[in-house]
C-alpha cells in the first residue's frame, strides 16, 4: 500500500514541486532558509493523506468481502459443499434455493417446479418487480435433484464471447451426440433472485467480471471535483507567476552585482564558488524559489483534506437524514467530492426503489357512477375485522363503500366479483386463513387484495376452477378461458361459469381501448366514469376501466370451438386468436374503474419541485416501460398538463429518431445558418461544450431505450443532447443499464456541467460510477448501488438536504477557504519580493525563519479551519425554504479563475502596505529614550504582526456565522503568536541556542513603542477599509440572493411557514397507468396447468359441484429484491460439461 499511495500523491503537482524544493534547500550555494521549512510540512501532508487513503482502502475491502464470502452450495464430487462467492468459477453446478441470489450467469438445469420452472425477479437489471418465467431444456429437467446424476452430467456448451446484452443469449448444449439450442429463456443472469422456487440447479456460464451484469455495470474511474482541477490550473498559473517574480529578482541581483555588488566585496564577500554576476544571479534565482515557495503553501492540501473530511461528517451525523425504519442514516462514502454537491446541474434517476416503494395500493373507485374514496384527512380507517380472511394490512377509508357491499348492491357486488375473478393471480396458503397472493404484476395484487377485504375472496385455482369465497360462502367458477394480455390488446378477460349455471366474460384494461368496446346503452354512465377517471388521473393514480358482459351458450360454444382452431393454427396464431378474442370483447357493460396509487417514497414530489426550484433538471432512466414510468412522471410532479408538450420519440430508425428529435422541439436546428450547427462545423473531432439553449415553452421529453439506442449513434447524440437539455424533464424508457451510463457520459461530454446520478439496484452501478456524483438508495434491491457510491442513504427525499443544505454549505466554505488562503499567502510572500529591492535582491527573508515555519501551520491555519468547517451564510430551513440560493453554485460563481485574480490582487495590494508602512515607521526612527530603533531585526517584527494582525482581522470579515470555536480560533491564534514571540525572542532562549534565535529581546523592546503600535494600525486600516467599503457598496448596488434572504432573515427572525403545497389537478388528461407485464400474461400458463400442482393440505367443502377442492397454487410472482456481488475465474469441477467461447 505505501509505495503505491506515495506514488499516488507525488503525482499532485505541488506535492513533487515541494519534493524538489527540499531538494533545493539541501544545497548550500542556494539554501536561504533551513531544511525542516519544507520537510515538516511535507511529512505532515503526506501522513494526513496517506491514512485518509487507507481508512478508505480498508473500509472498501471489508465491503468486497463482505460480498465475496457469501455462501452458495457447489456440486463437488458427488456432495453439496457451501463455497464462497469469489470461487465460483465457469462449469461449477450450483444449487440456488428460493430468496437466493443469482450468483452468477448459470444455464438452468433443473428445477423443483413442475416442467423445471423458475420464477426470477429482475428488479435489479430492469427495474420490473414483476415475476418472470424460466424453463430449463427437457433433457437436463431429467436430472432433478439427483447429485449423481449431475455429477456424471457431461455435456458441451458452446455459447458467445461475455457481453453487456441482457436480453440476448446464443449458445449450444452438446449431449449425448444431440446439439440443444440454448437462448436467454434457459438462462439465470447474475442480480436476479429467485422466487417461489424451492430450489434450482444451474451450470455456470459467466463469472465474475464476465457476467452481463458486471459487464453492464462499468468502469471505477478516480473522481475529481471541478475545484480540484480549478487548483490545478492556478497552481500552475501561480507557478508562472512565481518563476517572473524569481526572473526580475535574478536580473535585479545580476544587475545590482555587477554595478556596486562587486566593488562591496570586502564588505560582502560573495559566496564560494561564485565568480561573477551572472553566476550570482543563476543561484539567486533557485535562492528566490525557495524563499517564495509559500505562494503556493503545501498546508493548503492538508486543510483541504481536513475541511472535506470534516463535511463529510456532517453528512454521516445529520439526524434529519437518518431513516429509523431501518436504522439508515445518511453515509459519506467519499470524503474528496463535498463541495460537487454544490454545483450540481444534472441529475439522473432511476424509478423503481428510488423514486417509488414498489408498493401499489388500492386507493379510489367508481362503480355504476358513484366515486369512492374521495374522503377528508383524518377519517378512520375502515375496520374488516367482520372479514375472517382480509389482508390486516390493507387501509381504506371510505364507509360508504362497506356498506354498499353489505347492502348487497348489485353492481358493487358484480364490480368486485370481477375482481376477484379476470387476474392471473397465483394464491398461496400455507395456514388456514392465512393468503398469501403471488402476482404477476403488483398491480393485480392490489386489485385481488382490495376484492379480498371487500368480501370477494380468490382463495384458490386449478387449470379449470377458480375458488372465491363471497361474503362468507365458498363458491366455485368454472374457468373456461383466459383471454390473454399482450402489448397491442392492453386489457385481458377471462369467461366464467357460475355455479348457478351463468357464463360471463369479465374484462379489465386501459380506458381508451376499453370505452370502444362498450354497448351503446352505456353512454351516460360512460360519461360519469369518465369524469371520475380524469379526477383520478390528475392526483397520478394507475387507471383502469372493468366490464363485464353476459353470453349466450349456443353462441359461446360456436365460439370456443373457432378459438380452439385458431390456438392450434401452424400460421397466423396470433392474430387468428386476436381477432376471435375482438369478436367476443364487443358489446360490454360497464362497471365502473379502479384507481390504484404507485406509492412513491414519502416526500418525493416535494423534493422534486423544490430542486426544480433550484434549477437543476431531473432526468429518469428506468428498465421500466413507458405508461409505468409517464404515470409516476405525472405522479411525482415531474411531468404536468401544463407543459407545452411532452414529446415521445419512438423511432424504430435513425431517420425517424433523428425527424422526431428536429422537428418536435426546434425545426430550425436542420438550416445551415442555426448557430449551434455553425459551431459544430467549425468544431475539431474534439468534442466542444455546447452552450445552453432555450426552449418557447415548457417540454418534457420521453424516449425509450429502442430509440435511445440510435440516438446514441454518431451525429445523433448532438441532437439527443440539444433536445433533451431543452426540455424541463427527460424520461428514458427501457433502457438497459449500459445505456444509464451513455446517457449521463453524453451530458457529461457537451455540457459544462456538474451530473448525479442516484439509484438503489445493480442496474444502476454503472450511472452511479459514470456522474461526477453518486448516488446509493440502501432500499429493497440491496446494496450493490451503495457499495459502487460516493453517498449513500435510505430515502429520495434526503437528497435535497444532501444538496441545498450539505453541499451548498461545502462549496461556500471551500471557496471561503480558498479566497481566504490565497489571499493571506500572497500578503504573506510578496513582501519578501518588495523587500529584495532593499536588500541587494540578497534572498534575505524578511520574517523571522520561525515565524515562516509556523505562519501556515500554527499562526493563520486554526481560524481558517474554523471558518471552512461551521461558516453559513443562512441555516438549514432558510437553504431549504430558498432553493434558488443553490444557483451561483452551478455558475461557479464563488471561485472561478476571476475572483483567484481579485485575490490575487488584494494580496499584492495588501504585501504593498505591510512592506512600506512599517519600512517607512521605521526609516530613521529613534525611540522615546533616543535609542535607534530602525534595525532589521524590529523591522520584521513589525512587519509580521501587521501581517498577523491584517489576516485575522480579514477572516473576521469573511465569517457569516460566529461560533465560539471561531471566536477561540482567531484570539488564541493571536495570543499564540505573542506568547510564542516573547518566547522565542527571550533571553533565555538565546543563551540555549543562540544561533536558532538570534532575536534576542527585539519583542520587548520594539512592541513597547507606541508609535510601533500607531503603524500597525494605520497597517490595518488602510489593508481593511477598501474590503469593507467595497462589500458595503456592492450589497447595497448589486446584493445576492444571499444578501437579500439575510435581511430577510434579520428583519423576522425566522423563516415564515412554508405555502400550502397546490395539488395538480388535470381536467382533461385520462391515462391508463395499469402496470400489465410488458410481456405476455401468464394466462396460457395457468390454463395448461403445467405450473401447479398440490401445494396445500386445507380441503374446501362445496356445495356447488359437489366435491371437494384440493387447492393448486404456484408459490407466486411477487417478493422484495436483494442485491447480488460477483465471483470470478474458469474451470470445470464437479461436472463434465465444458464452456466454450468463441
Amino acid at each position: 500500500f505505501l509505495p503505491l499511495n506515495l506514488f499516488e500523491q507525488f503525482q499532485r503537482i505541488a506535492n513533487a514541486y515541494f519534493l524538489f524544493l527540499l531538494i533545493l534547500q539541501l544545497i548550500p550555494q542556494i539554501s536561504s532558509l533551513p531544511w525542516f521549512t519544507t520537510v515538516v510540512p511535507l511529512v505532515l501532508v503526506l501522513a494526513v493523506s496517506g491514512v485518509k487513503d487507507a481508512i478508505d482502502d480498508f473500509n472498501r475491502h471489508k465491503s468486497d468481502n463482505h460480498v465475496n464470502n457469501r455462501p452458495v452450495q457447489v456440486l463437488i464430487n458427488g456432495m453439496l459443499k457451501d463455497e464462497k462467492w469469489m470461487n465460483i468459477q465457469v462449469g461449477d453446478i450450483i444449487k440456488l434455493e428460493n430468496n437466493n441470489f443469482v450468483t452468477a450467469d448459470l444455464l438452468l438445469l433443473s428445477s423443483s417446479e413442475p416442467h423445471s420452472l423458475v420464477y426470477i425477479e429482475t428488479a435489479e437489471l430492469d427495474g420490473e418487480t414483476n415475476l418472470k418465467v424460466k424453463q430449463a431444456l427437457t433433457v437436463t429437467a431429467e436430472l432433478g435433484e439427483d447429485l449423481q446424476k449431475l455429477t456424471d452430467f457431461n455435456g458441451e456448451v458452446k455459447c458467445e464471447a461475455p457481453n453487456n446484452k441482457l436480453d440476448n443469449f446464443t449458445g449450444t448444449l452438446a449431449l449425448r451426440g444431440e446439439k440443444y439450442a440454448l437462448d436467454n429463456e434457459k438462462m439465470l443472469l447474475r442480480g436476479c433472485t429467485i422466487r417461489n422456487t424451492e430450489w434450482c440447479f444451474g451450470l455456470v456460464i459467466y463469472a465474475g467480471p464476465d457476467t452481463k451484469l458486471m459487464q453492464n455495470s462499468g468502469r471505477t474511474t478516480f473522481k475529481r471535483t471541478s475545484i480540484d482541477r480549478l487548483m490545478n490550473v492556478l497552481v500552475l498559473m501561480i507557478f508562472a507567476f512565481l518563476a517572473l517574480m524569481c526572473l526580475i529578482l535574478a536580473i535585479g541581483n545580476g544587475i545590482w552585482e555587477s554595478d556596486k555588488g562587486y566593488n562591496f566585496q570586502v564588505y560582502l564577500p560573495w559566496a564560494e564558488d561564485v565568480t561573477s554576476a551572472p553566476l550570482s544571479a543563476f543561484l539567486m534565482f533557485w535562492s528566490y524559489v525557495i524563499i517564495l515557495n509559500t505562494v503556493v503553501p503545501i498546508s493548503l492540501y492538508v486543510s483541504v483534506e481536513i475541511i472535506r473530511l470534516g463535511n463529510s461528517f456532517y453528512i454521516d451525523w445529520d439526524r434529519k437524514m437518518y431513516y429509523p425504519l431501518n436504522d439508515t442514516p445518511a453515509q459519506a462514502r467519499t470524503t474528496t467530492l463535498n463541495e460537487e454537491l454544490g454545483q450540481i446541474k444534472y441529475i439522473f434517476s432511476d424509478k423503481t426503489g428510488t423514486l417509488t416503494q414498489n408498493i401499489m395500493c388500492f386507493n379510489k373507485c367508481s362503480i355504476n357512477g358513484k366515486s369512492y374514496g374521495m374522503l377528508p384527512i383524518n377519517t378512520e380507517k375502515v375496520d374488516f375485522s367482520y372479514n375472517q380472511l382480509a389482508d390486516p394490512k390493507f387501509a381504506f377509508y371510505d364507509h360508504s363503500l362497506v356498506e354498499a357491499v353489505k347492502l348487497n348492491d348489485v353492481p358493487t357486488h358484480r364490480f368486485f366479483r370481477l375482481l376477484s375473478l379476470c387476474h392471473t393471480v397465483m394464491p398461496e396458503e400455507k395456514k388456514e386463513g392465512n393468503l398469501v397472493y403471488q402476482a404477476q404484476s403488483p398491480d393485480e395484487g392490489a386489485l385481488v387484495t382490495a376484492a379480498r377485504n371487500f368480501g370477494f375472496v380468490f382463495r384458490a385455482r386449478t387449470p379449470e376452477t377458480i375458488t372465491v369465497v363471497e361474503m362468507g360462502e365458498t363458491k366455485i367458477y368454472k374457468l373456461l378461458a383466459i383471454l390473454d394480455f399482450n402489448n397491442v390488446r392492453k386489457r385481458m378477460s377471462v369467461i366464467v361459469r357460475s355455479p348457478e349455471g351463468d357464463l360471463t366474460l369479465y374484462c379489465k384494461g386501459a380506458d381508451t381501448i376499453l370505452y370502444e368496446l362498450l354497448h351503446s346503452s352505456c353512454e351516460s354512465l360512460k360519461e360519469e366514469t369518465t369524469e371520475h377517471l380524469n379526477e383520478f388521473a390528475g392526483e397520478g393514480l394507475r387507471t383502469l376501466v372493468v366490464a363485464y358482459k353476459n353470453l349466450d351458450e349456443e353462441y359461446f360454444q360456436d365460439w370456443i370451438k373457432r378459438h380452439h382452431e385458431a390456438s392450434t393454427a401452424l400460421e397466423g396464431r396470433e392474430d387468428k386468436l386476436s381477432e376471435i378474442y375482438e369478436e367476443i370483447e364487443k358489446d360490454l357493460m360497464l362497471l365502473g374503474a379502479t384507481a390504484i396509487e404507485d406509492k412513491l417514497q414519502d416526500g418525493v414530489p416535494q423534493t422534486i419541485e423544490t430542486l426544480a426550484k433550484a434549477s437543476i433538471k431531473i432526468w429518469v432512466l428506468t428498465g421500466d416501460k413507458q405508461e409505468t414510468a409517464m404515470n409516476i412522471g405525472y405522479s411525482c410532479n415531474l411531468l404536468y398538463d401544463d407543459m407545452a408538450d411532452v414529446f415521445v420519440i419512438e423511432g424504430s430508425t435513425s431517420e425517424d429518431v433523428l425527424n422526431e428529435l428536429r422537428k418536435k422541439m426546434k425545426p430550425d436546428s436542420f438550416l445551415d445558418s442555426d448557430e449551434i450547427n455553425i459551431q459544430i462545423e467549425k468544431s475539431s473531432k474534439n468534442p466542444k461544450l455546447l452552450p445552453d439553449e432555450q426552449a418557447n415553452g415548457v417540454y418534457g421529453l420521453v424516449i425509450n431505450g429502442h430509440s435511445l439506442a440510435y440516438a446514441l449513434e454518431g451525429n445523433l447524440e448532438l441532437e439527443l443532447v440539444r433536445t433533451a437539455c431543452m426540455c424541463k424533464v427527460v424520461i428514458c424508457c427501457r433502457v438497459t443499464p449500459l445505456q444509464k451510463a451513455q446517457v449521463v457520459e453524453l451530458v457529461k461530454k457537451y455540457k459544462k456541467a456538474v451530473t448525479l446520478a442516484i439509484g438503489d439496484g445493480a442496474n444502476d452501478v454503472s450511472m452511479i460510477k459514470t456522474a461526477h456524483i453518486g448516488v446509493g438508495i440502501s432500499g429493497q434491491e440491496g446494496m450493490q448501488a451503495v457499495l459502487s457510491s460516493d453517498f449513500s442513504f435510505a430515502q429520495f427525499r434526503y437528497l435535497q438536504r444532501l444538496l441545498l443544505v450539505h453541499g451548498r454549505w461545502s462549496y461556500i466554505r471551500m471557496c471561503k477557504f480558498l479566497k481566504y488562503f490565497f489571499y493571506k499567502n500572497f500578503a504573506f510572500t510578496l513582501v519578501h519580493f518588495w523587500y529584495g529591492f532593499f536588500s541587494g535582491f540578497s534572498a534575505q527573508t524578511v520574517y523571522d525563519q520561525w515565524f515562516i515555519t509556523l505562519y501556515n501551520l500554527a499562526y493563520t491555519s486554526l481560524p481558517v479551519l474554523g471558518m471552512s468547517l461551521f461558516d453559513q451564510d443562512v441555516d438549514d430551513r432558510w437553504s431549504l425554504l430558498f432553493p434558488q440560493l443553490y444557483v451561483p453554485g452551478q455558475e461557479n460563481l464563488y471561485f472561478n479563475k476571476t475572483v483567484f485574480i481579485k485575490c490575487m490582487l488584494q494580496g499584492i495590494y495588501s504585501s504593498l502596505i505591510l512592506f512600506f508602512i512599517p519600512y517607512g515607521a521605521m526609516y530613521n526612527t529613534m525611540r522615546s529614550d533616543g535609542k535607534a530603533i530602525a534595525d532589521y531585526q524590529s523591522f520584521a517584527l513589525m512587519a509580521q504582526t501587521c501581517l498577523l494582525i491584517v489576516v485575522s482581522v480579514q477572516i473576521g470579515l469573511d465569517t457569516s456565522y460566529w461560533t465560539v470555536v471561531n471566536q477561540f480560533f482567531i484570539w488564541g491564534s493571536l495570543s499564540v503568536y505573542f506568547a510564542i514571540t516573547f518566547t522565542m525572542y527571550s533571553d533565555g532562549m538565546y543563551l540555549i541556542l543562540p544561533a536558532s534565535f538570534p532575536f534576542v529581546g527585539t519583542a520587548r523592546n520594539t512592541l513597547s513603542q507606541p508609535n510601533v503600535w500607531l503603524a500597525i494600525f494605520l497597517s490595518i486600516a488602510l489593508c481593511v477599509l477598501p474590503v469593507v467599503g467595497f462589500r458595503f457598496l456592492k450589497a447595497l448596488l448589486r446584493p445576492t440572493a444571499s444578501d437579500k434572504v439575510r435581511r430577510n432573515f434579520k428583519a423576522k427572525k425566522r423563516p415564515p411557514p412554508p405555502s400550502p403545497k397546490r395539488r395538480l389537478r388535470r381536467t382533461s388528461t385520462r391515462r391508463s397507468g395499469y402496470a400489465f407485464s410488458h410481456q405476455h400474461g401468464f394466462g396460457a400458463l395457468i390454463m395448461s396447468g403445467r405450473n401447479m400442482r398440490p401445494k396445500s393440505p386445507f380441503v374446501y367443502p362445496s356445495k356447488d359441484f359437489g366435491l371437494s377442492i384440493l387447492p393448486c397454487a404456484l408459490s407466486g410472482f411477487s417478493s422484495s429484491p436483494k442485491a447480488v456481488s460477483c465471483s470470478w475465474g474458469k474451470r470445470s469441477r464437479g461436472s463434465k460439461t465444458s464452456i466454450q467461447y468463441p
